[in-house]
C-alpha cells in the first residue's frame, strides 16, 4: 500500500484530506510543518507527499526545494496544495520542483485523482 505524507497546519484541512486519501485506500501519515516533514522523510520516505504552502517554521516552497535537491528524496512526487490560487503561486510551486498543484478549495476527486495518478507513474 502506497504511503502518503500530508503536511498541513490547519487541523481541519488535514483531517480532510487525511480522510479523503485514507477512503480511496492510501496510508497516510501526518505533519504539521515543513519541519516536521523533512524530519519524517528523512527517517521514512514517503511515496507521496500532499503539501500545504503557507505553514509555520517552514514553508512548502521550501520543503518541497529540499526534497527535490536531495538524490534520496527528488524522486518523491509532491502534491501542492494550497489557497494560494494565482496562475504566480502555480508557476512559483512547479518552479520549485512540485509534480502537481491544487488550489483550495479544490474537488475531492481532483486530490485523490491527481495522487493516485502521480503514485501509478
Amino acid at each position: 500500500m502506497s504511503i502518503v505524507l500530508v503536511v498541513e497546519d490547519s487541523p481541519t484541512q488535514r483531517e480532510m484530506i487525511t480522510d479523503l486519501l485514507r477512503g480511496s485506500g492510501l496510508d497516510v501519515t501526518i505533519a504539521t510543518d515543513g519541519v516536521e516533514a523533512i524530519e519524517q522523510i528523512e527517517n521514512h520516505c514517503p511515496d507521496l507527499v500532499v503539501l500545504d504552502i503557507v505553514m509555520p517554521r517552514m514553508n512548502g516552497y521550501e520543503v518541497c526545494r529540499r526534497l527535490k535537491s536531495d538524490p534520496k528524496t527528488q524522486s518523491v512526487p509532491v502534491v501542492m496544495c494550497s489557497s494560494k490560487g494565482e496562475e504566480f503561486d502555480r508557476y512559483w510551486g512547479m518552479k520549485q520542483g512540485a509534480d502537481a498543484y491544487i488550489a483550495k478549495p479544490f474537488q475531492p476527486t481532483e486530490l485523490v485523482g491527481t495522487v493516485k495518478q502521480l503514485l501509478r507513474g
